[in-house]
């Protein structure tokens, strides 16, 4: 037998397990509308985490948490076009970047200061700054860390994005916002896609409408972002066998999809297809991310984790309130 197909069969016990969580994510979402696919993802995984799972799943979930993860954030390219972008107007583009590029920095650096272990102060600082869980995912690949340094920050940015659900509409009349400067707000400081979808759309369908495109104007930024943070990570490899790529290829995947949703017509049922291949594969490597939570050894000794992941949303809002009275 081949070493591919011995690869392949190992992995299917795994993939199976991950597709019916991800299966089971989507009648979730679909029974109650309010709650985002890919947080009832990382739930399930978090909860399947604190079992003990079989040996015979886990090069499966490895898969998944890696390879399906990519092809998911390649194929989230095709949700933005550099239309979409340039019709924010300059100002609103550029507060969305210094929101993003601020929150990173600041997040990073207090969990430098608190000294996080491994690769976490980097994976809170993605994942709270760019697009949740799907960020922690992209940049863990691209810098290959290991997946005990993305379980606390997938746990922590699902818990506060989950929150902003709950949180952040009771505040937008207190806070004088009418619906397009909540969408605003919104787009900004919440984490996930799915998670803005959920918070935005009970002000209406203006809101919701400007909090996604505000909202993949920062996805957009993982690339660079990425890209960036590979090519330090190579420099400071000191085993060249061991340094990861300039550009990892899913982020130029990331980029070329951007470009042909931008120049290139595609039919509205391509793009839905697209869109559930994307959501499926993001659930499926989200779940797999879940697994590698555990609760008792977060509640034990990643409170210095929380403090970071706690502060670094009170800061993502803050300053896209700012942003938005800026715009």
């Amino acid at each position: 037998m081949s070493t591919a197909g011995t690869s392949v069969r190992t992995a299917v016990p795994g993939l199976a397990l991950a597709g019916a969580a991800a299966l089971t994510a989507w009648a979730a979402s679909a029974a109650l509308p309010a709650v985002p696919l890919l947080t009832v993802a990382v739930v399930l995984g978090i909860v399947a985490g604190q079992l003990r799972l079989p040996d015979a799943v886990r090069p499966g979930l490895a898969v998944a948490s890696r390879r399906l993860m990519r092809i998911g954030v390649v194929l989230l390219g095709l949700k933005l076009s550099l239309g979409d972008i340039a019709r924010l107007g300059p100002v609103a583009i550029l507060s969305t970047v210094a929101v993003v590029l601020l929150t990173f920095a600041l997040t990073y650096a207090l969990g430098r200061l608190l000294r996080l272990p491994g690769h976490e102060p980097l994976l809170l600082a993605a994942g709270f700054a760019i697009c949740g869980a799907s960020a922690i995912g992209a940049m863990s690949s691209a810098v290959r860390a290991k997946d005990s340094d993305a379980a606390t920050p997938v746990a922590l940015v699902t818990l506060c994005g989950t929150l902003a659900i709950f949180v952040l509409p009771p505040l937008q009349s207190p806070l004088g916002l009418d619906a397009e400067q909540f969408g605003h707000w919104v787009g900004a400081g919440v984490h996930d896609v799915g998670q803005v979808v959920a918070t935005a759309q009970v002000a209406g369908p203006l809101a919701l409408a400007l909090a996604l495109v505000i909202k993949l104007t920062r996805v957009a930024l993982l690339a660079p972002l990425v890209a960036v943070t590979a090519a330090v990570e190579r420099r400071r490899s000191a085993n060249a066998g061991a340094r990861p790529p300039v550009v990892p290829l899913f982020v130029a995947g990331f980029v070329a999809a951007v470009l042909v949703r931008s120049f290139v017509p595609l039919p509205d049922p391509a793009l839905h297809a697209a869109d559930t291949v994307q959501t499926a594969l993001l659930a499926m490597a989200l779940f797999a991310l879940g697994t590698g939570v555990r609760l008792r050894r977060l509640v034990t000794t990643g409170w210095r984790a929380v403090v970071v992941g706690l502060t670094s949303w009170v800061l993502v809002a803050g300053l896209a309130l700012l942003a938005v009275h800026i715009s």
